[in-house]
Parts: structure tokens; sequence; C-alpha cells
């Protein structure tokens, strides 16, 4: 019996053992990998709140545009128009958008060259001195009429490109019914998205010689007969630079500072609107300024040619006839460096 019992007790003590381990050590397994997944989700939301905190807060401290900035950038970015003229269809340029431009300048002052050189592009229609006429300028209605065909595509001239013109201008002198009505003038500039290119030339005293000099060519016309304001070729230059005006020098200052003042008040016209100052000295030593032209105008970059030859080329002592005169009346003044070569 004592026997059996400690062999039951033996047999007990080896059974129960294999009995309760495995419960106990599964017990144990279950709530470890429970207390892991809890740990694991509690970080995993923790790191997606993180995100979603991180996120919301970029997006609530993404600055705001700068109404400053805003207000400087749009005076640089050219309208986009799509006319729709009467005369013709676009075909499929229909889409292509255009810019709307005008140079403004005076007389001889290098703005038929600049034209040409402009309409070498082949999306760019300068249509000339459209406001020669008087009556085109005679009112402001008849302004605005005129500017609506030029800017609708429906003006015609040997450079319009019509239906795949990218920029439509031209050019308007000073004292052609512009300063008369500029106050109309900017505000139809501004209203229809107009960019200005101011053309003027620094050298006033060689500017006077080339109006003096195209003045008596027009009754003179000394190539065979005929009146030229622009030539193309050196032997054309000659015949008409062979002319040396006479410059009254009692009233050079005064003239001088008239054309000057001139140029400023249209400066101070039309400074509201969208501009550009160029001047016909630095085009020509400097031919990237044709490339800001061409960004300021928002047309593909290319280079720009002229056929024109320049008709007073050199010291302009060698083509004013009293030269002495001039040279006495100016030197010690604010325009002594109109006396000297300048390109």
């Amino acid at each position: 019996m004592a026997e059996y019992i400690c062999v039951f007790n033996k047999d007990t003590l080896l059974i129960k053992p294999s009995k309760k381990s495995p419960l106990f050590l599964r017990t144990i397994v279950l709530l470890f990998a429970m207390v892991c997944g809890i740990y694991i989700c509690t970080v995993c939301i923790k790191q997606i709140s993180t995100t979603v905190t991180k996120m919301n807060i970029q997006v609530i401290q993404s600055p705001s545009p700068d109404a400053n900035i805003i207000a400087q950038l749009e005076p640089q970015i050219p309208t986009l128009h799509y006319p729709k003229p009467e005369t013709f269809s676009r075909g499929e340029c229909t889409k292509n958008p255009v810019r709307f431009f005008v140079i403004l300048s005076m007389q001889r002052s290098g703005s038929g060259w600049f034209e040409t050189l402009l309409n070498s592009h082949v999306n760019v229609s300068s249509n000339g001195e459209i406001f020669s006429l008087l009556e085109r300028r005679k009112n402001i209605s008849n302004i605005v009429q005129t500017l609506e065909k030029v800017y609708n595509l429906d003006w015609f001239t040997s450079a319009s490109k019509n239906e795949c013109s990218a920029a439509v201008g031209f050019k308007w002198m000073l004292n052609q019914g512009l300063v008369e009505h500029h106050k109309e003038i900017v505000g139809y500039f501004n209203h229809r998205g107009v960019s200005v290119i101011f053309l003027f030339r620094r050298n006033l005293l060689r500017r006077m010689v080339s109006v003096l000099a195209n003045s008596y060519d027009r009754y003179a016309k000394l190539l065979n007969g005929t009146h030229k304001s622009h030539v193309h070729s050196q032997q054309e230059a000659t015949a008409l630079s062979s002319y040396k005006p006479i410059i009254n020098s009692a009233s050079l200052i005064s003239d001088l500072k008239e054309i000057g003042s001139a140029a400023v008040k249209a400066l101070e016209y039309f400074n509201s609107t969208r501009h550009l100052v160029l001047y016909y000295e630095d085009l020509i030593t400097n031919r990237t300024k044709l490339k800001d032209v061409q960004e300021f105008l928002g047309i593909p970059l290319m280079e720009l040619t002229s056929r024109q030859v320049k008709i007073h080329k050199g010291p302009l002592s060698d083509f004013v006839k009293n030269w002495d005169d001039v040279n006495k009346t100016l030197t010690g003044t604010e325009y002594e460096s109109f006396l000297r070569a300048d390109y």
C-alpha cells in the first residue's frame, strides 16, 4: 500500500508537471503578446498623430502671397489678347495670344530703325507712324477708333504678320496728339493692356542735326529727285550727309532744354503704364538691349536685324557748317558732352 502510494505519488509528481507546464507557458506567451500588441498599437497611433499634426502645422503656417510682391510682379507681365479681326480669319492661330505695344518717341530718334529690328522678328507687327495723318488724331474718338483697328489686327501694312502675330503695335511721336490727349490715352493703354516702349536719344544735338538735314532733303531731294528719311546703302548715306545744316547758336541752349523737357513730361504722363525706357545710343552699343525688349514683350527670343544704314556717322563737327559757333555755345554748359561722338 505504501509502495502504491509512493508509486502513485511518483506518478503524480511525474505526471502533474507535464500536464500543467504547457498551459502555464502558453498563458505567459499570450499575455506577453497582448502587452507587445498594445505597445505597438500605442506607438503607431502616436506616430500617426504626430505626422498628421506636423502636416496640419505645415499647411497652417504656409505663408500667404505678399500683396506687395504681387503688385510689383503684375506690371511686369504682358497682357494676353485673342483678337477677332473683322477683315480676315486668324485660322490656325486663333488661339495664339497677342501682346499690344506702342513705341513713344520723337522724330529722328532712331524709331524707324528700331521698328525694322522689331519687324525682323517673325511674330512681331509694328505698323509705322500711323498718327502722322491729322485726320486720325483730330480728336480722342478718332484716336481710339484707330487704336482699336490696329489692336484688332485689322490694320494692314507691309509689316503685318496678320494671322500669327504674337505682338502688334506702332510708333507714335510725342507731337502727334499724344500729349494733348494723354489722360484718355493712358486710360486706354491701362484698360487694354498696352505695353509702352519709350525710345529717346541722349545726344539731343545729334538729333537736331538729323532733323535739320531731313527737313532740307524734303525739298532738295538729294537722291535722284527722291526724298528718303532712311537709307540702305553707304552711298545713299554719304549723299544725304553731304548737306551741312547751320544751327542757330543763339537759341541752341533753349531749344535743347525744350526738347529735353518734352521727353521728361511724356515720362511723367505715362508713368502709370507698363513701360520700358530705351535710348538709341544704348541700342547701338549694347545689342543685348534687344533681348530686354523681346522679354518685355513676352515673345520668343530671336536675332533681330535691320538693313538700314546710319546717315550721320562720325564726329558731329563733320556735319555742322557753323561748328565753331556751336562748340563755343555749348562748351562749359550741361550740354557740353553732346559735342563729342558718343558711339
